[in-house]
């Protein structure tokens, strides 16, 4: 069996899409037969077939290193030249229609991962409401086309259900819990920032993006002050905004995040538009409670147990939720938070359900397009 993943969401410099492709490369080679390839643009073409292909694309502008390619007949000749047995497209742009020609054209399964909410992200990007609605039925009429699409939430699986997309599958990610462990904490780690030892540090891990709502935590900081200091990982270079705030490059090895992670007090994430949040996961394996706002997908998988909600878009709730953390045990609550990931969200749970889902769908009986004949994106 030959599985293919194809994305446009796949950036060097990391990001949760990348680590969810690498950890199922490596789940597949240890634990299947399966022959797993990864499909992504990049800085050149390189098609190396059980390993990460890329096909040459340009830059996108103010995104986290992320490249588009032009040239969908490209991808299309890519992917069929790599003979996959089952695809999964991880977006709905260029790979979802290059994805479902090849599918068609050979009648093998297609999958898809709804990794972000294309529809709020751009929606808020752009700044109008009247995109919403075409965006929801562009959505829909992609992935009618697929046989499933996995969704991490159940909140994402409530939503595509309620576009008319009915084969949804709820699908957790998950958390590689011996590189993501409190046993990576640095003790050092404050005298680094040159900050006194009683400094109350927090961090957030990601991109800037208007989503995530970064403001929100700069506000929430400045209303809080000294002792409490914020750690951004995520920026370009290093600065210190703010007197209580610092801002580093992203972590592009797991290792030395789950450093950072694991030597913070606590993690903190104003976003609201989160499909899943995989950086949660990862802050609550290293035994980090969590502050987030009460949105997106975060309160499936934070409650008063491992952290605590903030409202959304409001920094007086932030930093008054960061405040009260710190008149709880910390050490229980990072406790607890930990448990929860290893009980709940680890790859090896992750990968046996998706694995599952997989095998029901390769060997179907489905049509195969005769040789030429061009699938064309019409509702």
């Amino acid at each position: 069996m030959h599985l293919v993943d194809t994305t446009v969401f796949y950036s060097p410099t990391s990001g949760g899409v990348k680590r969810y492709l690498t950890a199922k490369h490596a789940w597949l080679k240890a634990h299947t037969s399966w022959e797993h390839t990864i499909l992504v643009p990049g800085r050149e073409a390189r098609m190396e077939r059980g390993a990460v292909s890329t096909i040459q694309g340009y830059p996108v502008p103010g995104t986290f290193n992320y490249r588009l390619p032009l040239n969908p007949r490209r991808w299309v000749r890519l992917l069929d030249e790599l003979e996959p047995t089952l695809i999964e497209a991880g977006d709905a742009f260029h790979p979802a229609w290059c994805a479902a020609r090849v599918a068609r054209r050979r009648g093998i399964a297609l999958t898809a991962f709804y990794h972000s909410n294309l529809p709020q992200i751009i929606s808020k990007r752009v700044g109008g409401s009247l995109t919403t609605p075409a965006l929801r039925r562009y959505i829909r009429w992609v992935y009618q086309r697929f046989d499933v699409v996995f969704a991490p939430s159940r909140l994402m699986c409530a939503y595509l259900n309620d576009l008319g997309v009915r084969h949804a599958v709820h699908q957790p990610l998950g958390v590689d819990a011996q590189i993501f462990n409190p046993a990576r904490r640095n003790a050092d780690l404050r005298a680094r920032l040159g900050l006194p030892g009683n400094a109350r540090l927090l961090i957030y891990a990601g991109r800037f993006s208007g989503e995530k709502n970064v403001p929100v935590l700069l506000q929430a900081f400045a209303r809080l002050g000294s002792p409490y200091h914020l750690l951004l990982v995520g920026g370009d270079r290093e600065a210190r905004p703010a007197a209580n705030v610092t801002m580093i490059p992203y972590r592009r090895d797991s290792v030395e995040l789950a450093q950072w992670l694991a030597s913070a007090d606590a993690l903190v994430h104003a976003g609201t538009k989160e499909t899943f949040g995989l950086v949660i996961l990862e802050a609550m394996a290293c035994g980090l409670p969590v502050v987030a706002a009460r949105a997106g997908a975060f309160p499936e998988l934070i409650d008063e147990s491992v952290g605590a909600l903030a409202e959304p878009y409001d920094s007086q709730s932030m930093a008054a939720a960061i405040a009260a953390l710190y008149d709880r045990d910390l050490a229980a609550i990072g406790a607890a938070a930990r448990d929860r990931v290893v009980r709940q969200f680890t790859w090896q749970r992750a990968f046996h359900t998706q694995m599952a889902t997989y095998a029901s769908l390769v060997g179907a009986q489905r049509q195969r397009l005769p040789e030429g004949q061009i699938l064309s994106p019409s509702p």
